[in-house]
């Protein structure tokens, strides 16, 4: 018998950069078996990235899973997967929910306070309009296009992306910490990258009203994570189930989790997971 036929299903939510994937972007083998045996076992393994969908969709192929619910844009936006065979054309996934917030009032705010910061507006088509220089290839330029700054302030955005190559992480944050972006959720990555979201909004709300819409205990959720973007989702999980705090992850993330695996290059991903049974 599976979990799912003895009332034991648990829902996996899994960040995808230097959570699955490692820092080159290569994923390990063992990662897709132990994430396909624990599908297989009946359990929800599904993905909550801060990615926006065009890019977090390959990462479900390249895993060979489907599940019900995947969370993009740290949170912003839910997809559900689509019926299938009703219309050849029609996406795997479509958008169920989707969270938007005026930009304008966040970005000039960061500009008076971030000279030569570069700045990008997601909408919740997933089309990015950028300005300021290039973004890391493979990012944001696959999916976007380069505009003025003043064309950003109009774009009904799921997330605002702040770079700033200029400042080491340290000095980034402290600008942050000055700049009392209170109206919004914000997180900053590894480097001097800040991804801003509407209000309220991050993994755990997301995932919550997925677990609710599968109907999975509190007891049975399960996440795991790396980045500072990852701690609301980590404490959610931890609170009746597991949060899970990669090895490499910072002081601040390995706080709020229950437990740690492995770093990402030592299989952390495939540890935690080949200790979950039915």
């Amino acid at each position: 018998m599976t979990a799912a036929h003895l009332g034991g299903r648990w829902l996996i939510a899994l960040d995808v950069d230097g959570t699955v994937l490692h820092e080159d972007g290569t994923l390990s083998d063992a990662v897709v078996t132990e994430v396909q045996r624990v599908q297989e076992l009946g359990h929800v393994v599904t993905l909550s990235t801060g990615r926006s969908v065009s890019m977090t969709v390959p990462i479900l192929e390249r895993l060979g899973i489907t599940p019900e619910y995947v969370v993009c844009a740290n949170g912003a936006i839910t997809l559900k997967r689509a019926a299938a065979g009703l219309d050849p054309v029609t996406p795997m996934y479509v958008r169920e929910h989707v969270e938007t917030f005026a930009p304008a009032e966040v970005l000039t705010t960061i500009r008076s306070h971030l000279e030569g910061a570069r700045y990008a507006v997601e909408d919740e088509e997933g089309v990015f309009l950028y300005s300021g220089g290039e973004f890391p290839e493979g990012d944001i330029e696959a999916a976007g296009t380069e505009v003025e700054f003043e064309e950003l302030l109009g774009v009904s955005a799921t997330r605002v992306v702040v770079i700033s190559p200029g400042h080491a992480i340290e000095d980034f944050l402290a600008v942050v910490e000055k700049m009392g972006l209170h109206r919004v959720s914000y997180n900053v990555g590894w480097t001097a990258w800040l991804d801003i979201a509407p209000d309220g909004v991050n993994k755990s709300v997301a995932l919550e009203r997925v677990r609710r819409l599968l109907k999975v205990p509190r007891e049975r959720v399960m996440a795991v994570g790396d980045g500072r973007n990852d701690i609301e989702m980590l404490e959610w999980a931890a609170a009746s189930g597991r949060g899970v705090a990669m090895g490499q992850s910072p002081d601040e993330v390995k706080a709020v989790a229950s437990e740690t695996t492995l770093t990402d290059v030592e299989g952390g991903v495939a540890a935690i997971l080949s200790n979950f049974r039915a």
